[in-house]
């Protein structure tokens, strides 16, 4: 029965008929775990405990991007990457994948589809490119802003709920995943440039830099910001870029000297709402409809029903069945789990089969570098392996939607016949990656 629970409720969350909202199914499920006596009042507590400094800090940084928006800093960004790209359809091909890494490096990766999308759609449209030109910037930049969540844990927020099942710090999983992670990435694109070598565009048409900011498009996060030319603007805005560089190494800091994370987060979103007040006289009130607060609500509910599966001993047989495969060597360990949770991401989402993938191993007799290298591997298959399918992840199933809000028709197999191509070999170097660099850096068998 709780079998069927699990499955209809991550059903409904991967369809989401009529935009439904993905809180309101999790809700349901987790109200019906609860009083089905599963999950009980001490679980509740331990749940929330690990949830809320994720939630917390994923809400700063997004009520950050929706003060950026004020700003006009996404716009103005979309006319920089086209300044940049001097004419050149595959240097704008390299500058819009660097935009998506950049968006998820200082804010997480869901809202960095929500920013990047609608901006990319912009720019293209402004270019008139058709709908075959479009693609490779689309599914290039869902692909790295998704994937670009692996190298930081603070970039996505069920690798910080993970983060604080094995009491593992900010610093020491950059330490460890940066390197392997960013060497991914560069594969990851290296193999999309190769794919779309061919429908990129040589020469780009020449538009007016500030027609980004002429057009009635308005950003999902914010109203049209105020048109100000390019050059005037662009002080200001480095400025505000250099402040979210801070408060991004702020957090590092905090974890190495075991301040919470999110308190660092809450106040570089209250330092940025106080300076957009002053220059732009913007009451900071306005972000509360605007912030996503159904994060927090999806994420505690996905908890209570993993935590659910847990108790009914989903998580015993894993161990039972997994801990003889990945007790005796790291090499052996960190592919199994970093497949299996390709695999798992793929089918019900990678928010759940993190939580499950997580949550097992703190059951299993590991030896602490042991355990923290195979959650890492867990994490490159939760944020890079899930992208094979575009149901794998939260970010690509937003992605989904505002394409299709906005009438532009990407199929599952012209998403398949890219990922097919270029996932499974990034995720299988780098778990290479992470066992070498593993091995250099802290002397592991």
């Amino acid at each position: 029965m709780y079998n069927l629970l699990f499955f209809l409720t991550m059903v409904l969350v991967l369809w989401r008929p009529r935009g439904l909202n993905e809180a309101i199914p999790t809700t349901l499920g987790a109200l019906l775990v609860i009083l089905s006596g599963t999950v009980t009042a001490a679980d509740l507590g331990d749940i929330g405990s690990k949830v809320t400094g994720a939630a917390i800090t994923i809400i700063a940084t997004m009520v950050m991007a929706i003060s950026l928006e004020s700003f006009g800093f996404f716009h103005w960004m979309a006319a920089v990457v086209y300044k940049k790209s001097k004419g050149s359809g595959k240097r704008l091909f390299w500058l819009t994948n660097l935009l998506c890494f950049l968006m998820t490096i200082f804010f997480n990766n869901d809202g960095s589809i929500l920013i990047t999308t609608p901006i990319l759609l912009l720019l293209l449209n402004k270019l008139r490119f058709k709908h075959k030109q479009k693609l490779p910037y689309l599914i290039s930049g869902a692909l790295i802003a998704t994937a670009s969540s692996a190298p930081i844990g603070v970039s996505n927020i069920v690798n910080l709920i993970a983060l604080e099942i094995i009491h593992m710090d900010l610093y020491l999983h950059t330490l460890m995943m940066f390197v392997p992670g960013i060497a991914g990435l560069l594969v990851l694109s290296l193999l999309l440039y190769a794919v779309f070598y061919k429908d990129l565009p040589k020469n780009l048409p020449k538009i007016s830099s500030t027609s980004f900011q002429e057009t009635g498009i308005a950003h999902p996060l914010q109203s049209i910001p105020e048109v100000k030319s390019l050059r005037k603007k662009g002080r200001i805005m480095l400025l505000v870029l250099g402040f979210v560089c801070l408060v991004r190494a702020g957090l590092f800091l905090a974890s190495y000297y075991n301040i919470p994370v999110s308190l660092v987060a809450v106040a570089g979103s209250v330092v940025l709402l106080a300076w957009r007040w002053f220059y732009l006289k913007i009451n900071p009130f306005d972000v509360i409809p605007k912030t996503p607060w159904h994060i927090f609500i999806f994420a505690f509910n996905m908890y209570v029903i993993i935590y659910g599966l847990h108790n009914i001993g989903l998580t015993q047989k894993l161990v039972h069945y997994l801990e003889p495969l990945v007790s005796g060597s790291l090499f052996q360990a960190s592919f199994i789990m970093g497949g299996l949770l390709s695999l798992l991401s793929n089918i019900f989402n990678n928010h759940p089969a993190l939580m499950v993938g997580t949550i097992t191993l703190t059951e299993m007799h590991l030896s602490p570098i042991m355990l923290k290298t195979i959650y890492l591997s867990n994490i490159i298959g939760s944020d890079i392996g899930s992208l094979l399918l575009p149901i794998g992840t939260l970010a690509t199933l937003i992605w989904m939607h505002i394409l299709k809000r906005d009438r532009f028709k990407i199929t599952w197999n012209q998403y398949l016949k890219v990922t097919f191509i270029v996932i499974p070999p990034t995720v299988v170097f780098t778990l290479l990656c992470l066992y070498f660099w593993i091995k250099l850096v802290f002397n592991t068998i």
